[in-house]
């Protein structure tokens, strides 16, 4: 089953932080899509549950130096 989520990201400012944060998330197994809207400081992410886990997804996150407002 496919979930969507939209988490708050505030750090989010540039070009720059969307490619790091689309380039850590897309590629987990399990997630169908990551999209990073600079503007409104958002990451949408669509994935499977039963492959990745959203604490996976926010760990990728703020791997890159981005804190994950929850």
């Amino acid at each position: 089953m496919t979930t969507n989520i939209t988490l708050s990201v505030p750090d989010i400012s540039c070009g720059h932080c969307k490619s790091s944060i689309e380039g850590a998330v897309a590629p987990l197994e399990g997630v169908s899509t990551a999209e990073v809207t600079i503007d409104a400081h958002t990451v949408d992410v669509s994935f499977d549950e039963s492959a990745v886990s959203l604490d996976a997804i926010i760990a990728a996150i703020e791997e890159q130096g981005y804190d994950v407002a929850r």
